[in-house]
């Protein structure tokens, strides 16, 4: 455990001033700034909207992005760069010969990857709720205060999280076969455009592929009526197909690239 306390911290002191790095910070930032300068130059547009309505235009504005391309592409892009530091340093033989065994330096490369989509995707729920509430200050009229949509919006990105293992798994190994970056990167981007076109289009075994499942994430979100006249609850239903294949994929990848790493690095 202390080899993979040390590696993980490296993994940081290596990338902090990386464009990997930083993308998973501005990104979710940029975004949600964006958002908050439509909603406040068109707040008359919006002020006839209950504070759920309000609230569901703002997130899930995002939520569509983030399905569709975003998360996706921004997975395949971290999936290369955590590996092409050592890729351009030529430093993957020395990194083995480090003291650490060689699963604690491979763990602690494979979860900083995932930390990375983790800090991102936990950034979007602070960034939506610090914006969506800043609105209502700024513009008493936007009624974001009067619900909590805090529980809905951690579960929907835990969901898109889950959704994002396989992909992250598949592309973290890509990164670190292919020493190039267009080799990942397009075939990364090729799966992509597959998997929304796929989950898109509602095809039954979508689930089976990995690239559709951030855009099969977005059909687990939707309203549950109650009462009559009552507030409809949001639902985010979490562990569907998709999620379990997400798993199995990030389990079964994450072994096999140990195997393989364990036998390039004794060459």
């Amino acid at each position: 455990m202390k080899g993979f306390i040390l590696s993980f911290r490296s993994e940081f002191y290596k990338t902090r001033k990386t464009a990997g790095f930083w993308s998973a910070v501005i990104l979710p930032l940029l975004i949600c700034l964006l958002l908050f300068i439509v909603f406040f130059s068109k707040s008359e547009d919006f002020k006839t909207l209950p504070a759920l309505m309000l609230w569901l235009r703002f997130a899930g504005a995002i939520f569509g992005i983030m399905g569709s391309f975003l998360l996706p592409m921004l997975i395949v892009f971290i999936g290369y760069s955590v590996n092409s530091i050592e890729h351009k340093a030529d430093t993957w033989k020395t990194l083995f010969s480090l003291p650490i065994s060689k699963l604690s330096v491979y763990a602690a490369k494979y979860f900083y990857a995932f930390f990375l989509v983790f800090l991102c995707l936990s950034l979007f729920v602070l960034f939506t709720l610090g914006f969506g509430n800043l609105l209502s200050v700024l513009k008493p009229g936007l009624r974001f205060g009067d619900y909590s949509i805090f529980g809905t919006l951690t579960q929907m990105y835990c969901k898109f999280f889950l959704s994002s293992l396989g992909i992250l798994s598949i592309q973290f190994l890509l990164g670190l076969l292919f020493r190039d970056f267009l080799k990942p990167m397009g075939i990364g981007f090729v799966c992509i455009i597959a998997g929304d076109f796929l989950g898109g289009a509602g095809w039954k075994y979508a689930y089976l592929f990995p690239y559709s499942h951030p855009m099969l994430a977005l059909k687990a979100f939707g309203e549950s009526k109650g009462k009559l006249n009552a507030m409809p609850t949001i639902t985010v239903d979490m562990f569907t197909k998709d999620t379990w294949v997400s798993l199995a994929v990030a389990i079964i990848v994450f072994i096999g690239g140990y195997f393989i790493v364990l036998k390039k690095s004794v060459k």
